[in-house]
């Protein structure tokens, strides 16, 4: 089966452009793919087109010989832009072969060992304007079947360290959140890299006793040992790994045994093949592993795939509050919860399929990010909330 043509889509969601990708093939099949990355997705549909004239005409099920050749035969190898363009590639061309196979992708990565994925919520505080508004809307995010719920609540940690007030309103954002959603809700605290070793160790130490399911990415990605000295120091479980790439780089992180749970996203860190490829690496030092998953439902749906056969998964990242249409851009619908959990879909490869008319009624913006601030007018605050997505 050979490709044919390679189109890239870009469609507005609110606060960043969702990139797919289409790999049409001469037997009619076609492979859907996503390398979303906010404020870079000219620079990966440029190199996505590079990668094309390389693809097509080749064979399509040789996804593991197009990965080595597009990874090191174009010399500058990794970093974030080239890794997200051939990432997009190679989970297109897992659709196809799992179309053709008549399976699902899981079951061509060795059958599923679960029915369905624990999910928790990131995006449900979109446009929480104090405590009080929080803890309201987490417990409207349990109402809606979620048993875990994840945000950042360190406002104030520029520089990489928070002030003492700053860092007294972080824990009362967690403190006001626990006890509105009780013990049974597990917690999961973002930081995106913001502090310094021993400011998020501070941290780590003061939100301890609300039982936090783990603090993402506390220090900045580059230094695998300053996030290992946080870990083997902290109370609170530790995770990170959405800004690291390929099996290399998680190799550096899993070797100082530098986290407790692994994040590659699959559109990132080198598509679904290495997304399970560092799983099982994880397995071997008994870290557990939750994808990273922050784009469109395309991204919820190749992390399903990997969810599945995997034996150290944990937990799905679940993306809401971004558009209220997000459940029509694929066919069909795949992110609705069942007693907090996402389904596994059983059709072949993906899946989905990409809803092209919805995908053109919201064509490529450039996001003005500061008219959408939640806080900043009456009139911004309504248009915020009115983004938000409908309930799973």
């Amino acid at each position: 089966m050979k490709i044919t043509k390679i189109d890239v889509k870009m469609v507005f969601a609110y606060w960043r452009n969702w990139l797919f990708v289409q790999v049409y093939t001469d037997q009619g099949l076609v492979g859907l793919g996503e390398g979303t990355l906010r404020s870079r997705e000219h620079a990966v549909a440029g190199a996505i087109e590079d990668m094309s004239r390389v693809l097509v005409g080749q064979d399509a099920f040789q996804i593991q010989s197009h990965w080595q050749t597009l990874y090191r035969d174009f010399h500058n190898r990794g970093g974030v832009v080239l890794m997200t363009a051939l990432s997009a590639l190679e989970i297109a061309l897992w659709d196809i072969l799992g179309q053709a196979a008549g399976l699902p992708v899981y079951q061509l990565l060795g059958g599923k060992l679960r029915q369905e994925a624990r999910a928790y919520s990131n995006g449900w505080f979109e446009g929480a304007r104090n405590v009080e508004e929080l803890a309201r809307m987490a417990q409207e995010s349990v109402s809606q079947g979620f048993t875990a719920l994840k945000w950042n609540p360190f406002a104030g940690a520029g520089d990489g360290w928070m002030s003492p007030q700053d860092a007294r309103k972080a824990v009362q954002q967690v403190q006001a959140v626990r006890q509105a959603v009780g013990e049974d809700v597990e917690l999961l605290l973002e930081a995106h890299g913001l502090f310094a070793p021993a400011m998020a160790l501070r941290m780590a130490e003061q939100l301890a006793p609300f039982r936090p399911f783990f603090l993402e990415e506390p220090v900045p990605p580059e230094d695998c040992e300053a996030i290992a000295w946080v870990r083997q120091r902290s109370p609170v479980a530790i995770a990170a790994g959405e800004r690291l790439y390929t099996r290399y780089e998680f190799n550096r992180l899993l070797a100082v045994r530098g986290v407790d749970i692994v994040q590659p996203d699959p559109q990132h860190c080198g598509g679904i093949f290495e997304l399970r490829t560092i799983a099982a690496m994880a397995e071997t030092t008994y870290t557990s592993f939750a994808p990273h998953n922050s784009s469109s439902p395309l991204g919820t749906a190749a992390c399903l795939q990997v969810d599945a056969c995997t034996p150290n998964f944990v937990i799905q990242e679940l993306p809401v509050g971004d558009v209220p249409w997000r459940d029509e851009i694929l066919e069909p619908h795949i992110e609705t919860l069942h007693g907090g959990c996402l389904p596994i879909p059983d059709r072949p490869g993906l899946g989905v399929r990409l809803n092209e008319k919805v995908a053109n009624q919201h064509p490529y913006q450039n996001p003005d990010l500061s008219s959408l601030a939640p806080g900043s007018t009456p009139d911004q605050e309504k248009l915020a909330r009115k983004l938000r997505a409908k309930p799973a």
